[in-house]
């Protein structure tokens, strides 16, 4: 039986992880912070054109979401400045708005491959909180798989006294 925080500690420690160790936080704050601009600049050019399917700056943010989406645009800027300025908004929304996916997930799983050695350690106390969940197989495994861990750290400590004093460690 699951204890009832685990899922939300889980979760939790999954976005911090997302949040420190991916570009998604700064993607999504430039993507926000563009998309203001971008629909700011369509509202000031189509705002005297008297055809000017966007007369709101609501209208526009609401434009510059389904531009950048892909959802398909209801009402096109009829001035060319604002054409240009759309244009640019949705090449670059656009790529913001994918790549910041892609780049979060590309970046969260290869993470574990780039980690630095105390990450290690994270990762190690992280799984030692799944160890109700192991079988007595399971946890006969893990336990000769310390037991090596062990033997190779002392072995490790035996050649770093060996260079350090030319001679064995005293025991």
């Amino acid at each position: 039986m699951k204890r009832p925080g685990k899922k939300n500690t889980r979760l939790r420690r999954f976005f911090r992880d997302i949040s420190a160790h991916t570009p998604f936080t700064k993607m999504v704050l430039l993507l926000v912070g563009l998309w203001l601009i971008f629909s700011a600049g369509v509202f000031l050019a189509e705002r005297g054109n008297p055809n000017a399917a966007i007369t709101s700056y609501g209208e526009a943010l609401y434009w510059g979401v389904a531009a950048f989406s892909t959802a398909g645009i209801a009402d096109m800027p009829h001035s060319g400045l604002a054409q240009f300025i759309g244009g640019l908004w949705i090449v670059l929304g656009s790529v913001l708005f994918f790549g910041a996916i892609v780049a979060t997930i590309t970046g969260y799983f290869l993470r574990p491959l780039q980690r630095p050695h105390k990450k290690i350690i994270e990762t190690i106390e992280y799984n030692l909180e799944q160890l109700n969940d192991l079988t007595v197989e399971e946890l006969d495994l893990l336990r000769e798989t310390i037991d090596t861990l062990i033997v190779h750290v002392e072995q490790l400590k035996e050649k770093q006294s060996l260079k350090e004093n030319g001679k064995p460690k005293q025991q």
